[in-house]
């Protein structure tokens, strides 16, 4: 029975799925290239953006006067 041969999302390079430690990618490099897309949003998964009624902080709760 044969593997299943994918491409690696970042570089396009084929790669047996059953053989491939870093699976979906070909290697760590491939794989942390990816991630820091995400985080630098680079990609990102589409939908509205949520907007923050006020952007300042909540303010901290009053504390009870001393008796």
């Amino acid at each position: 029975m044969s593997s299943a041969t994918v491409s690696c999302p970042t570089c396009g390079r084929e790669l047996e799925w059953a053989a491939a430690p870093f699976r979906p990618f070909c290697s760590e490099r491939c794989r942390l290239i990816d991630l820091g897309a995400w985080l630098t949003e680079r990609h990102s998964i589409p939908g509205e953006s949520v907007a923050s009624e006020d952007p300042r902080p909540p303010e901290p709760p009053a504390k009870p006067p001393r008796a």
